[in-house]
């Protein structure tokens, strides 16, 4: 069984929760697909089994030696990403987009594109089982591709390990990142808060999960902050026929937690919050079944 944990936005508890769900049975697979911001290794420190660099782009690269700084290719890059610095053409790597435009107009033959090999993939062991992520380098592109990486590896050691379940982290939003970590995944968790912006991006985030026709969850956190909106957000889920698997409270020791490196189960093993949580894992396992 794959359950992907998402948010509409940032900030929800999305990953604190999605850390306590694999911690909650040993010999969980846990893949982090949020790989534009991966921080699930931090917590877990996994042992590396396994590194894979990820191609997701090209970036242009100058022969000085070649170069004449005609200045062709900064009035023709879209993205302002090659400019003069001392009197020298430059390329800004963060900027640029690897269209080849500059490398096709240059008269001199000067400009080459490189494949950017700085982002990886990782897969090992954590201590309730195998781990997959992936860390895209800064100003990289394509993060969705990544994310395939990802689930395709920890689908590939599920399947050899014969481990059941997969846990995924999923990135906040609605981007292409986000549709490669659902797709065809048997439950959606989407964490929310009682927030008037949370509501909005929740009612989109089901939109999404509504045209993949996938089960979804919600899990209201920190519901105790305003407990009218988080009224509104059951309403509105009990309209749409989604089911709230649970509310969460607001409580500081979550954040202890973490800056322990402990998930929710094994800093607050009696907690309330924690029995919640795994009265909503075991209700998953059983709908599975």
């Amino acid at each position: 069984m794959e359950i992907a944990v998402i948010s509409g936005k940032g900030g929800t508890g999305k990953s604190s929760i999605t850390a306590a769900l694999a911690s909650l049975h040993q010999g969980t697979l846990l893949a982090d697909c949020d790989v534009d911001a991966a921080n699930m290794h931090i917590l877990f420190n996994p042992e590396i089994e396994h590194e894979e660099v990820y191609i997701g782009a090209e970036t242009a690269m100058i022969d000085y030696d070649k170069c004449t700084n005609c200045g062709l290719c900064s009035r023709y890059c879209r993205f302002d990403a090659i400019s003069f610095v001392d009197m020298k053409i430059t390329i800004n790597e963060v900027f640029c987009d690897g269209c080849h435009l500059c490398a096709n107009v240059c008269p001199e033959k000067a400009i080459k594109m490189v494949k950017s090999d700085k982002s990886r993939l990782y897969s090992g062991n954590y201590r309730y089982g195998k781990m997959v992520y992936g860390i895209l380098a800064p100003g990289e592109e394509n993060s969705g591709k990544l994310v395939n990486m990802v689930r395709d590896r920890a689908k590939q050691l599920a399947e050899e390990l014969s481990i059941p379940n997969i846990i995924i982290d999923g990135p906040p939003g609605l981007g292409c990142p986000v549709i490669s970590t659902i797709t065809v995944v048997n439950h959606v968790i989407v964490v929310t808060e009682p927030t008037q912006s949370g509501l909005h991006d929740l009612i989109r985030t089901l939109q999404m999960t509504k045209e993949f026709h996938l089960k979804t969850w919600v899990i209201i956190n920190k519901y105790d902050l305003n407990y009218d909106m988080s009224d509104k957000i059951e309403e509105f889920c009990n309209s749409e026929n989604i089911e709230v698997l649970t509310r969460i409270s607001f409580d500081k020791d979550v954040v202890n937690a973490m800056v322990e490196c402990k998930t929710i189960p094994e800093y607050l093993k009696n907690s309330e919050i924690n029995l919640k949580l795994k009265n909503s894992f075991d209700k998953l396992i059983n709908y599975a079944e």
